[in-house]
């Protein structure tokens, strides 16, 4: 069963899929009034001509109900009218808690910046880096081929060894011949033909 503030909201007809003559034509657009000021005096449009669509404001939920249930897919210029209700949101009371909310106001500003920072924002400073110096000493005193094992490994682990290669030095450069790029063949030219 509908609320009561339900009830006293739906003063508001949309009609949908509405003529385009309506929106164009002044004459067609004093019938279309005509349909529902019969009920309605007071009764004021907001047309939407992009939307095919015009809202319809009664002064009264009664008198809205009764135009709603006698125009609902009657013929208007050789077209159906097809008319709803007008759902108006409501502030917080009415939100259903299974969705998710939207964040505060307050936290907005680390979603998308703004053009100055909030009041009483400061910079935080940058730490001084951590220098690990026993790390720095273990990878000092390791040499070429030889390896150093980080983590000891247990049953349900494996270990971690670091194995350092070896560095290549002028020396191995020297030694080992350089190899020739061989030049790739310039590809001849299209056949000639003689007439």
């Amino acid at each position: 069963m509908p609320s009561i503030n339900m009830k006293l909201e739906m003063v508001t007809i949309i009609a949908c899929e509405v003529d385009t003559e309506v929106f164009t034509s002044d004459k067609m657009q004093e019938r279309f009034e005509a349909l529902f000021r019969i009920y309605d005096e007071q009764t004021t449009f907001q047309m939407f001509k992009s939307f095919r669509r015009i809202r319809i404001n009664f002064s009264t939920p009664e008198v809205a109900a009764r135009a709603r249930i006698e125009l609902h897919e009657s013929e208007f210029n050789g077209k159906k009218l097809k008319l709803y209700f007008a759902q108006v949101q409501n502030g917080d009371e009415n939100i259903d808690k299974s969705y998710l909310a939207p964040p505060q106001p307050v936290k907005q500003f680390l979603i998308s910046p703004p053009a100055s920072p909030p009041v009483g924002w400061s910079q935080s400073e940058d730490a001084t880096p951590v220098i690990n110096y026993d790390l720095l000493c273990a990878v000092a005193k390791l040499g070429p081929g030889e390896k150093y094992e980080l983590h000891a490994g247990t049953e349900s682990t494996p270990s971690v060894v670091v194995h350092v290669c070896e560095s290549e030095t002028e020396e191995d450069e020297a030694a080992r011949p350089k190899q020739q790029i061989v030049q790739t063949r310039r590809p001849e030219g299209p056949p000639k033909v003689f007439n």
